[in-house]
């Protein structure tokens, strides 16, 4: 794991790269890379690097208190299934900044097993929760 490292530093991620990325993926099909750009400067943000090459990326929405969102948390498909994603989840648990977040949310399809590593577990209420989705 020596060739692997995470980091915040926003000018080292590849907006390019991560667009490209998400404009496929299920949960951000057709996002641009205007919008990429748009909601990294609103996040706190995480690039994985193998070699110095980006091979993930997940952001964090929060008000550093009470509430983040994890969103578009990925590695790309020929870095999967090596622990990576675990690498960079544990990272953003013990990212400094973010250790006085109270409610920790997300969203997932189909990662289910690699949150619960983290303490994540289904919601206790999920009545209780609304949302509003614009098309």
């Amino acid at each position: 794991m020596n060739n692997i490292t995470v980091s915040t530093d926003k000018s080292k991620l590849d907006v390019n790269f991560i667009q490209h990325f998400l404009k496929d993926i299920y949960w951000a099909a057709g996002r641009t890379i205007e919008e990429v750009k748009t909601s990294i400067d609103n996040s706190f943000c995480f690039g994985i690097y193998f070699d110095d090459k980006q091979i993930g990326f997940a952001r964090v929405i929060t008000d550093y208190v009470v509430f983040a969102y994890l969103m578009d948390v990925f590695i790309i498909e020929e870095h999967r299934g090596k622990g990576y994603s675990t690498i960079l989840i544990d990272n953003m648990m013990k990212e400094p900044q973010l250790q006085k977040i109270k409610i920790w949310r997300l969203a997932t399809k189909d990662a289910h097993f690699l949150y619960k590593k983290f303490g994540f577990s289904e919601l206790a209420h999920p009545e209780k929760l609304m949302e509003k989705v614009i098309k």
